[in-house]
């Protein structure tokens, strides 16, 4: 007799729970709830602590399980943030222009509310017209597919690219590196149509939610967060249960011998990196309106570096392991980066974590790999297998 999908993956069932008990009580203590033992500002970190363990279990299906180690998947989370900011950015100013222009005696043209748009979103690199890729900025409906559409397509034009030919390792993974070099490049110029270094900005003010507080839109976009963090690991975990995962899996341990067993090797990695892309970008769609900016630096190759840190350090080839990685890494650097962690004074020298964090990262990536190569998530299986 067949098992249901939960009896086959009992953790699928704990995640969930655990993460409706947090986001249950999160909401409960919150200030939008009028406890307020939970900080507005906190509660923003966590809903972007969720985003990110969400893109952590993308490239865990990509690289622990599929085997590809993606050194561009924090591309599509920032194509993402890009496509839902500039939406908000378009809506906000647009508001900003009609209220100015609502007392002239004479109203204003389409056209002349257009230009007064385009001046304020680009004068800062000296311009005022939009741009092509803008066509559908004042589209909320648009903007919400660009955010699916634009990674997936990338991704899926890259990947056929690369995995026709058959590139593989290292070659593969500076292949992504490139394109998310590439990418950064090109965003830092005044004539990308993003602003250049200036990127986009106020995306923490939501069109049409001006009367709410920021607790409540705070708290609305963690339990969005929660929800889609949810959702991506249930998905994935319904993706890698069956005959596809045990195929996903073969590739990454024995890419040849699956395709001697007559599998279309390319097609399944094709299917994991364009669905994993699709999935960071929703994940960089709920980020960046939560952190209120975003900007060609977040797209910068080491951001992807981190990311795959993130996933050893929780563990390779478990979603639950690349959650807590992503979690504990990305709470830990707020603390040490945010002045939490008292400094060190030796007298002849005082230790700063704002800048020795990156050093305590890089060492704790070197002692999990010498000494805990399953990471965190390996230690979990250790205790449960100790208890049966």
């Amino acid at each position: 007799m067949q098992r249901s999908f939960l009896a086959q993956n009992p953790s699928v069932l704990w995640f969930i729970a655990c993460l409706a008990i947090f986001t249950a009580v999160v909401t409960v203590l919150s200030e939008a709830m009028g406890v307020g033992l939970i900080s507005t500002s906190f509660v923003k970190t966590l809903g972007k602590t969720l985003c990110l363990c969400l893109i952590a279990i993308a490239m865990d299906v990509v690289w622990g399980y599929c085997g590809i180690l993606s050194l561009g998947h924090f591309a599509f989370f920032g194509i993402g943030g890009y496509a839902i900011g500039m939406w908000l950015m378009y809506a906000r100013t647009e508001k900003i222009v009609l209220e100015s222009l609502s007392g002239q005696p004479i109203p204003p043209t389409t056209a002349e509310i257009s230009d007064a748009i385009g001046n304020q979103i680009f004068g800062v690199v000296g311009s005022s017209e939009f741009p092509v890729i803008w066509a559908f900025a004042d589209s909320l409906f648009l903007q919400l597919l660009m955010v699916v559409l634009v990674p997936g397509l990338l991704a899926l034009v890259f990947g056929w690219l690369a995995f026709r030919s058959r590139v593989t390792g290292v070659y593969l993974s500076i292949l992504t590196q490139a394109m998310t070099l590439a990418l950064a490049l090109y965003l830092f110029q005044n004539n990308s149509g993003l602003r250049g270094n200036n990127g986009l900005s106020g995306l923490q003010n939501i069109p049409g939610f001006a009367h709410l507080s920021q607790a409540t839109v705070s708290l609305a976009f963690f339990t969005a967060s929660a929800f889609a963090l949810g959702a991506g690991h249930v998905f994935f975990a319904w993706v890698l249960s069956g005959k596809m995962g045990s195929v996903v899996e073969g590739i990454r341990d024995n890419e040849a011998r699956v395709r001697f067993l007559g599998y279309h090797v390319e097609s399944y990695k094709l299917f994991i990196f364009t669905t994993t892309a699709v999935v960071s970008g929703i994940a960089g769609a709920l980020y960046y309106p939560q952190a209120g900016i975003i900007n060609p630096g977040e797209i910068a190759p080491i951001a992807s570096i981190y990311l795959a840190v993130w996933v050893a350090i929780g563990g390779r080839g478990r979603l639950y392991g690349a959650v807590i990685g992503a979690a504990a890494v990305s709470l830990v650097s707020s603390w040490f980066t945010g002045g939490g962690a008292p400094d060190i004074n030796f007298g002849f020298y005082v230790i700063q974590w704002t800048d020795w964090w990156l050093v305590l990262l890089g060492f704790s990536f070197v002692a999990v790999t010498l000494f805990f190569p399953k990471g965190i998530g390996g230690l979990f299986d250790l205790l449960v297998r100790k208890q049966s």
